[in-house]
C-alpha cells in the first residue's frame, strides 16, 4: 500500500519537477480511437431529458490527450484507469488498470528512451537490483528475430517468405485466412520474446511497417519509429513518433474501423474529431504509455500485479 502510494507520487514528481503539466481526461467517451485488437467496455447512458445512447470507457487516455496537445498544452502527463474488456485475469494483465501516458513536444521516439530511464532510476530504491535500473539494452526487433527465430525480417517482408519462415520453425499456419502480422506475432509471441534478455532493462525498437499503429514510419525502411521496454521479461511500456499526417491517420481509422466492425464484440464509433485536429497542423511529438500496476510489481519486488492492485477483481469474483 505504501510502496504504491510512494511510486505514484514519484512519477508525478518526476513529470511536473520537469515541466510536464497534469491533465484530467474522461474515462467515459461516446466515440475512440478504432484499435482492431483491443476488445471495449461498453455501458448505457439514460436519460429522460437526452434519451438513451452507448459510452464507452477508454483503453487509453490518449484520444483525449491528443485533443489538448492540439489545442496547444505543450508537454502533457496523465496517471489514470483504463479499460480492457477480454483481458486475462492473471499475474500480469487486469480488465481495469493504472495508466501513465505522457507526450513530449518536438520530441520523437530516442528522446523518449531518455526519459523513461530517468524515470525508472528516479524511482528506484537502494535495494532494487541491477535487472530493474538503467541504462537500458537496446534491440532493434530485425536483431530480435535474427537472435532467437533465425531468420531476417527484413527479407521476409512479404507473406508467402514469412509464411516459410514460421512452417520452418514448427509452426502451424494457415496461409490463406493468417495475414501477415497475425503470422509476425504468433512467431514473436512463440519465440523472440520468451527469449529476450532480462538481466537489464531491455527496449526493442523499429517495429516493423505492417504492424498498424499511430507511429511514424522511418522513411526508406520496412519499420517504424516505435519502441517497447521490458523489465524482467515483461512488457511495460510502448512508445511511438506520434504519426502527424491526416491522411495516414484517416486511412488507420478506416481499415481499423471495418476490420473492428467484422470481428470485435463491441464497435464504438469513431471519434473524427480526432482526425480533424490533425488537419490542421498537429505538433511534432512523442507519447509513451507505461503500465504504472506492471512497474510496481517490478519495483516492489512482486510476482504478480495482483499483490499491487488494491481490491484485484480475481478476489473479488473469488477465481
Amino acid at each position: 500500500m505504501h510502496t504504491r502510494s510512494r511510486i505514484i507520487n514519484g512519477i508525478r514528481n518526476f513529470f511536473q519537477g520537469r515541466n510536464y503539466l497534469e491533465v484530467d481526461t474522461p474515462l467515459l467517451t461516446p466515440a475512440l480511437i478504432p484499435e482492431a485488437p483491443i476488445e471495449i467496455f461498453e455501458t448505457l447512458f439514460t436519460s429522460d431529458e437526452y434519451g438513451s445512447f452507448p459510452l464507452y470507457l477508454i483503453p487509453s487516455p490518449e484520444v483525449h490527450m491528443k485533443k489538448l496537445i492540439a489545442s496547444g498544452s505543450g508537454n502533457i502527463f496523465q496517471i489514470t484507469r483504463s479499460f480492457r474488456n477480454s483481458e486475462q485475469l492473471g499475474p500480469h494483465h487486469s480488465p481495469e488498470f493504472t495508466m501513465l501516458e505522457w507526450y513530449t513536444m518536438d520530441a520523437d521516439y530516442r528522446n523518449s528512451i531518455t526519459t523513461t530511464e530517468e524515470l525508472i532510476q528516479s524511482l528506484a530504491g537502494p535495494d532494487t537490483p541491477a535487472s530493474l535500473r538503467p541504462p537500458f539494452r537496446k534491440m532493434t526487433v530485425r536483431k530480435a528475430f535474427l537472435d532467437y527465430a533465425g531468420f531476417d525480417l527484413a527479407k521476409t517482408q512479404d507473406k508467402p517468405a514469412l509464411i516459410l519462415a514460421a512452417q520452418k520453425l514448427g509452426l502451424s499456419i494457415q496461409p490463406k485466412e493468417d495475414t501477415w502480422e497475425q503470422i509476425y506475432h504468433r512467431i514473436f509471441l512463440s519465440y523472440v520474446e520468451p527469449n529476450l534478455p532480462s538481466n537489464q532493462p531491455l527496449v526493442l525498437t523499429d517495429f516493423p511497417r505492417q504492424i498498424t499503429c499511430l507511429a511514424k514510419e522511418i522513411p526508406g525502411t520496412p519499420w517504424r519509429e516505435r519502441w517497447e521496454l521490458y523489465i524482467n521479461g515483461i512488457e511495460l511500456a510502448n512508445c511511438y513518433s506520434e504519426e502527424t499526417d491526416p491522411r495516414k491517420i484517416e486511412s488507420f481509422f478506416r481499415r481499423e474501423y471495418a476490420q473492428k466492425a467484422a470481428e470485435s464484440r463491441v464497435v464504438p464509433d469513431i471519434d473524427e474529431e480526432f482526425i480533424d485536429i490533425h488537419r490542421s497542423g498537429f505538433p511534432t511529438c512523442s507519447g509513451v504509455a507505461l503500465g504504472v500496476d506492471r512497474l510496481i510489481m517490478a519495483l516492489s519486488g512482486q510476482a504478480d500485479i495482483q499483490g499491487v492492485i488494491f481490491f484485484p477483481l480475481s478476489d473479488t469474483m473469488r477465481l
